[in-house]
């Protein structure tokens, strides 16, 4: 395979290597990697599963979609083959795109070059008619055998005697012609997606700063959501490695709130994660694998509705502040069935629907510890003297875990209108004391 760069400079496919360094002496030669190649098809058959749900190989290099059931979902043809075309470049491949009414017939048009689009099969048999042999993909006796008899095209092959043409080069032959132009069936057997995500790439050449490698990782997690919208499931954790050559690797995992597939919304928090990372030194592969998959939310749209519901807002914004802040940060609170106050409540993930507040006559606000209040005169003071409700709680409750309290809470105000939540100290050496404040 030669790549663009290297065909200017008129380095050819078949030319040996030495010749093409005489055309161009910093020429790069990389071996291929079969098995690398293999694994970067069945990722991009996975993510393909998002636009049909027969997904076929054809190795090494080649995908087979049926869309006859998909052309009405995307909005026609055109719109289809423009959203892999756009997705495939997002990835970061350049492909052809042929469509046909025959799954070998696509794959011969893709080979020739161009980008027909034939849906009628009298036209499909035009088209290949004039493909040249070369774009068959034949083995090499037949292709030598229709060589020395003068046959260039798979028109001129198909107007040969067909008896004859099996005879010659073998009745399989025949039955390929025959199901690239519809005339036999062609089962494909389908692409099976793995149960969990699992991806490696190669950088072409080792980044040393973290931010930079938001570009690589955004690609993986491309690939990602096309995985999870083709099985219409979302990802609830995500863990990345940064392969140094000589260090250990580096992880990060990224906890979600809620399942998502949606790789904007990936490639923020990731951004948000990579400013606070420090590499030990370069890294020369990424990999992202994926494991806690659960089933994605469905929700009716609104035609008026906007792009997200105040709840999906919600849980983007506390996935934000988790990665930024560390999920330690960000709790969610909870009520408890418990009478003293400092325990009637606790931590919970964020978004988690808690018990409901047992109490409604007391402050959300409760400070750390109590504070001791001043008394002048057998009179309370805080910002002026404070006035008592009528209204009292007494709290007797924690003996059997050595916790015990004895109290009787008030309601106070003081002459500026603020409103406290006081309590006097039942046991021995008494007291009052500030312990909330209500809004």
């Amino acid at each position: 395979m030669v790549n663009a760069a290297a065909s200017r400079l008129g380095v050819r496919s078949g030319m040996t290597v030495s010749a093409a360094h005489g055309l161009t002496a910093p020429l790069r030669v990389h071996g291929r990697d079969a098995s690398a190649e293999r694994a970067t098809l069945d990722r991009l058959a996975a993510w393909a599963g998002q636009f049909t749900s027969m997904v076929s190989l054809m190795p090494p290099q080649a995908l087979l979609l049926e869309v006859e059931g998909s052309r009405r979902l995307f909005g026609g043809l055109d719109r289809l083959r423009e959203g892999v075309r756009q997705g495939l470049a997002e990835l970061g491949y350049h492909a052809r795109l042929a469509l046909a009414p025959t799954p070998l017939g696509a794959a011969w048009l893709a080979r020739a070059g161009g980008e027909p689009c034939i849906t009628d099969r009298d036209a499909l048999v035009g088209a290949l008619s004039a493909l040249p042999l070369a774009c068959l993909d034949l083995p090499g006796k037949a292709r030598d055998a229709l060589a020395a008899m003068g046959v260039q095209r798979l028109g001129e092959c198909l107007r040969l005697p067909r008896d004859g043409l099996a005879r010659r080069l073998g009745p399989e032959l025949v039955r390929r012609f025959d199901r690239a132009l519809g005339r036999h069936p062609d089962p494909r057997p389908a692409f099976v997606a793995p149960p969990v995500f699992n991806a490696r790439l190669l950088l072409p050449a080792p980044l040393d700063n973290a931010e930079a490698l938001l570009f690589p990782l955004r690609r993986l997690l491309l690939e990602l959501s096309g995985f999870l919208k083709s099985r219409a499931l979302g990802a609830q954790s995500l863990r990345f490695d940064l392969h140094h050559p000589k260090a250990a690797t580096t992880g990060l995992a990224l906890d979600l709130v809620a399942p998502s597939c949606d790789a904007q919304h990936l490639t923020a928090l990731l951004r948000e994660r990579l400013e606070r990372v420090i590499l030990p030194e370069p890294v020369e592969e990424v990999a992202l694998a994926s494991t806690a998959l659960r089933p994605a939310a469905a929700r009716n749209l609104d035609f008026f509705a906007p792009a997200r519901s105040p709840r999906e807002a919600r849980v983007l914004l506390l996935e934000r502040l988790q990665v930024r802040l560390g999920r330690q940060a960000i709790h969610g609170l909870e009520a408890v069935a418990e009478h003293r106050p400092e325990r009637a409540w606790r931590y919970v993930d964020p978004g988690t629907s808690g018990g409901k507040a047992v109490f409604s006559n007391r402050p959300l606000w409760l400070l750390p510890e109590p504070v001791r209040l001043v008394m002048q005169q057998d009179r309370l003071i805080l910002d002026g003297v404070l006035s008592l409700g009528r209204e009292r709680e007494r709290i007797e409750s924690g003996w059997w875990d050595g916790q015990d309290v004895a109290r009787d809470y008030f309601i106070a105000r003081n002459p500026r209108g603020a409103c406290f939540w006081i309590f006097r100290e039942l046991t021995a050496g008494g007291g009052w004391f500030l312990h909330g404040i209500f809004s």
